[in-house]
This record gives C-alpha cells, structure tokens and sequence, in this order.
C-alpha cells in the first residue's frame, strides 16, 4: 500500500514539473516595427499610382488609410 502512494506521488510530482514548463498553451506573441514616415508612404503610393499599378480609387482609399493611421 505504501509503494502506490509513493509512486502516486512520485507520478503527480513529475507531471506537474512537466506542465510547468510548457510556456502557456502554445501562444505566439509577435510585434511589427514600422520606420517608415508619413511622408515616404504618401511618396511610394503615389508613385505606384502613376506607373498604373493602381486604379485611382485604390489610390485614394490607400491615401485616405495612410493619413488616418498617422492622425
């Protein structure tokens, strides 16, 4: 009776040192760092614009971001 305690015991104690370490789940944690400007966006929007790579509405509603994501 004494020894399938102790191996009880043994078995809870090594399974809780196992999920001690397993770090939350599995949860990724990432952050983005952005260092362009203001200015260098509108710069690269409008030149994408004018080689034709977007229509004016897709260059209007991307200008329109830009500015609300500096305000």
């Amino acid at each position: 009776m004494k020894l399938s305690s102790i191996l009880v015991a043994t078995f809870l104690a090594f399974s809780l040192l196992a999920l001690q370490g397993c770090g939350g789940g599995g949860a990724k944690v990432s952050s983005t760092v952005t260092t362009t400007t203001m200015g260098q966006e509108l710069q690269d929007l409008e030149e994408t614009y004018k080689k034709g790579l977007l229509t004016e509405d897709e260059y209007k509603k991307a200008r329109k971001a830009i500015l609300k994501r500096y305000q």
